[in-house]
């Protein structure tokens, strides 16, 4: 049994507890996980304040800021390999995704790296001749992070880059479920240099620790991925601090595929959007909205390649789906497919658990068309597509935008008259036309409605993480008039 520790104050500590993380594969335990209380929160989180405030941190210039997150980058990119093989056993994700993926995780660091020397403030060219003024960028402050366990090292990078390229600290709080990847990151972040207390990792359960975390006083921005519930619970808990708070929540984002679309692309991408990670990322696009005369012949395509898919085991490099991360995800799936099948949608592919070990979910293609099943409304997190039909484009519009979430989308078509229409009237953070899951450093991300709002990514993100400081200097040599004498 393989044992992981948190990381707080530049040292490895257990923990005020410990419990067991499952391989998904097997739904055996295969490592001991420090388990954090309130106690430890409340260390880590004085420990990143003290780091704010005092010691070497606070008197880095920019560039040495920058300095430390180009070696931590490098870090990364050497030992990406190993990260990826423990977010496969940790959370069952597959390896050529963990491979490819955390790979790209360093070009994260390295752009945040290159950015810390360039959050700038401003000069105003103000209306009063005797002043300069002008503003400071400074860090917010604290930073809570919370991580979940799906592409938990980009979603961690989205946050801890430019939260440290700002100048703030942190308490990264690593899903329960899956931790390990997270808590082997911490070492790399220690052999980096950063001064103690900066970064602080730990992880434990919600009521215990991200509640203790996201209300702590001197938390000042909780920057947050998960679902809209967990997030309400994060939203109270800032109350008692008035911490700013970014949200990236879930999705049910739309895939739209027009007749005049490259119908073979079209689902090699609709493929890549429902099924890869086994279907668990929220821009997964689990919604297909494909025009009427086209779809039977589209979803002919979709079935064969579903019905293809290699399920296996998730360190074997020719596996392309792998088991979901826990056993109540898998129960949640079937149930929600229950239900559908019940409200009159129709099974294509799919739709069982497998036999054997482990937390298997096969793809699934639902027909959901002239249905109201919950499918088409509720967030499975797997491998499940809900499928429905259109005939012109305003009801595929209207179709696009009949859901609580608003977070990615993709459209598939060959005018590029329509796709800029759709690009105006798709109610959502990210809109793909004719690709789908393409990301950068450089592109800001982020949902609106119940997907949440912040960005995380580019310059937007960086900004996030600071406070604007005015700053006003009188210029004249004339002494201040008495203001209680009329003249």
């Amino acid at each position: 049994m393989r044992g992981f520790q948190a990381y707080i104050d530049g040292a490895f500590t257990e923990g005020e507890a410990r419990f067991a993380s499952l391989d998904p594969a097997t739904g055996e335990a295969w490592a001991q996980m420090p388990e954090a209380r309130e106690a430890d929160v409340d260390r880590a989180v004085r420990a990143a304040d003290r780091a704010l405030r005092e010691g070497e941190w606070p008197r880095l210039t920019a560039s040495a800021r920058g300095k430390l997150l180009y070696r931590l980058t490098d870090l990364v990119a050497e030992n990406a390999q190993a990260l990826a093989e423990l977010e496969t056993r940790d959370t069952g994700k597959i390896i050529r995704e963990t491979s490819a993926q955390i790979a790209y995780v360093a070009e994260y660091y390295r752009y945040y790296a290159g950015l810390a020397d360039k959050i700038e403030g401003a000069v105003l060219p103000i209306d009063k001749p005797d002043m300069e003024v002008w503003t400071r960028r400074e860090p917010i402050g604290v930073v809570a992070a919370i991580v979940p366990w799906n592409s938990q090292l980009f979603l961690a990078a989205v946050k801890i880059g430019p939260a440290l390229a700002a100048g703030c600290t942190l308490v990264v709080k690593a899903s329960e479920d899956g931790p390990a990847p997270l808590l082997h990151f911490a070492r790399l972040v220690h052999e980096a240099g950063f001064p103690a207390g900066v970064v602080n990792v730990l992880t434990g359960f919600g009521p215990s620790c991200g509640s203790a975390l996201t209300r702590h006083p001197l938390v000042a921005h909780v920057a947050f991925t998960g679902g809209p519930e967990t997030a309400r619970h994060v939203v109270r808990g800032s109350a008692d601090n008035l911490a700013s708070t970014s949200l990236e929540l879930g999705g049910k984002s739309p895939f739209l595929v027009f007749a005049d679309a490259d119908l073979d692309s079209a689902a090699n991408a609709q493929v890549a959007a429902i099924f890869a990670a086994t279907g668990q990322s929220c821009v997964a696009g689990s919604r297909l909205i494909v025009e009427r005369s086209v779809k039977e012949r589209f979803l002919a395509i979709l079935k064969e390649k579903a019905e293809r898919v290699a399920i296996g085991a998730p360190l074997d490099m020719g596996t392309e789906v792998g088991p979901l991360c826990t056993r109540r995800q898998r129960d949640h799936i079937q149930a929600l497919v229950d239900r559908s099948t019940a409200a009159g949608a129709r099974v294509l592919a799919g739709g069982r658990v497998p036999e054997g070990p482990g937390h298997y979910y096969p793809p699934t293609i639902l027909d959901c068309d002239g249905t109201s099943a919950p499918a088409l409304a509720e967030e499975f997190f797997g491998p499940v597509l809900s499928v429905v039909s259109f005939e012109t484009e305003g009801e595929a519009l209207a179709l696009a935008n009949d859901t609580a979430f608003g977070l990615a989308s993709g459209v598939f078509t060959a005018s590029l008259t329509r796709a800029h229409r759709l690009i105006r009237g798709i109610r959502a953070g990210v809109v793909w036309v004719n690709t789908y899951r393409a990301v950068s450093p450089i592109a800001p991300f982020g949902g609106t409605k119940l997907s949440g709002h912040g960005r995380e990514g580019g310059l937007a993100a960086a900004l996030d993480y600071t406070r604007t400081k005015t700053v006003w200097l009188r210029t004249s040599d004339d002494p201040i008039p008495d203001p209680f004498v009329m003249r």
